[in-house]
């Protein structure tokens, strides 16, 4: 497991490109045959994949000193591969492309699979320290909330499918879904907002391999931009912004971790104000 410290605004600032990258950017998702995780101190965020050519089980490791995963966590997984399962202490779950499941606090064994070798899932996947346990619930996009926003003169037509959020998927702390841009659009979150109660991971994807998104992050008035490409993920701070513009559209996973889980929560900044 990789380790990731948490930043401070003030030393952010003055980072080189490849600090940037290297503290907020996570690259090496999705290798064929593997497990990666990453654990952040911000709000002690775990966000990891899985690309099963064999079934894969996923383990603790020792740096979250636990006796299996989710001895103490939660966790949210959507597939943005091929078909494939995720077998819970011995229960199967199907997951089709852009199905999810959140898996509550307590589960002890945990092994994805798929469905074709030669067309594996794409597991990804956040987790956060629980306090409770929840349900395991298979989730379809077609049955979650679904809100359209922005329009194509702005450049930002887009549509949010909410996977987990209360009233819906009841979790602990963890809030996860998905954002797609209408072909012709290519900006998201923008005009932009912070969330001082809850960080925020994204997981760009559907971008072919000669596009790339410029990810923009930091304080409104020492904003910084991170180059990303297809199926890589960065980590947002709750002082940070976190909005994009892509060389077309694109679509991308969101996880909040924090206190707060109300997804109307937001520090609106005025576009007057970004530097």
């Amino acid at each position: 497991m990789e380790i990731r410290n948490a930043a401070n605004p003030n030393d952010v600032k003055h980072y080189t490109t490849d600090r940037l990258r290297s503290e907020f950017l996570i690259q090496g998702l999705f290798k064929p045959g593997e497990i990666k995780t990453v654990y952040s101190h911000i709000d002690r965020i775990i966000v990891g994949s899985a690309c099963p050519i064999k079934p894969l089980t996923l383990e603790a490791g020792k740096e979250i000193r636990a006796a299996y995963f989710l001895e103490r966590r939660e966790m949210g997984i959507i597939n943005i591969g091929g078909k494939g399962t995720v077998t819970v202490d011995g229960v199967d779950y199907q997951l089709d492309y852009k199905d999810g499941l959140y898996i509550g606090r307590g589960s002890k064994e945990i092994v994805f699979s798929s469905a074709d070798s030669s067309n594996p899932a794409k597991f990804y996947f956040n987790s956060a320290p629980a306090h409770k346990t929840y349900p395991t619930v298979l989730i379809k996009p077609e049955n979650c909330v679904q809100v359209e926003l922005g329009s194509l003169e702005q450049s930002n037509h887009r549509t949010i499918t909410k996977y987990i959020l209360p009233g819906q998927v009841e979790s602990c702390q963890l809030v996860m879904g998905m954002t797609s841009l209408k072909p012709g659009s290519v900006w998201n979150t923008m005009p932009c907002h912070t969330h001082d109660r809850r960080m925020e991971v994204y997981l760009y994807f559907e971008l072919p391999e000669n596009a790339v998104v410029f990810h923009y992050m930091g304080e409104p008035t020492e904003t910084r931009h991170i180059v990303m490409r297809n199926e890589e993920a960065v980590i947002s701070p709750s002082w940070s912004i976190h909005a994009a513009s892509g060389t077309q559209a694109y679509t991308f996973i969101w996880g909040m971790v924090g206190e707060n889980q109300d997804f109307d929560d937001m520090d609106a900044v005025a576009m007057k104000d970004l530097r």
